[in-house]
């Protein structure tokens, strides 16, 4: 049974940052992609970051503008997004999320961790 529990959302100024985890359990994810959405109020959900578990290589969407960065720990089997300089746009419900590496679709999603930046 796969499990990913978000934690370390929460309020923040903007200009000001936030580091949220992820800590995935439930089997051996070297064959993954590890992937951060978010959902704004009234907005679908859109990608965020992802990357591979085994090698590391990353990818954005292109509206993060080097603001956000998406890690992993492998000994902690927990995935990172820092997030800097953030804004009120911001505001969200992000969501972790696994797929294989060779599918397109995410299987397994977190329960979401919120996030408010006030100006």
């Amino acid at each position: 049974q796969v499990m990913l529990v978000e934690s370390g959302g929460g309020l923040v100024q903007a200009g000001g940052s936030l580091r949220l985890s992820c800590e995935a359990s439930g089997r051996t994810f070297s064959s993954y992609v590890m992937g951060w959405f978010r959902q704004a109020p009234g907005k679908e959900r859109e990608f965020v970051a992802a990357i591979f578990w085994t090698g590391g290589s990353t990818y954005y969407a292109d509206y993060m503008k080097g603001r956000f960065t998406i890690s992993r720990d492998s000994a902690k089997n927990t995935v990172y997004l820092q997030m800097n300089s953030l804004k009120r746009e911001d505001t969200a419900v992000y969501y972790c999320a696994a797929r294989l590496n060779f599918k397109q679709v995410y299987d397994y999603w977190g329960q979401g961790t919120q996030v408010t930046v006030s100006s």
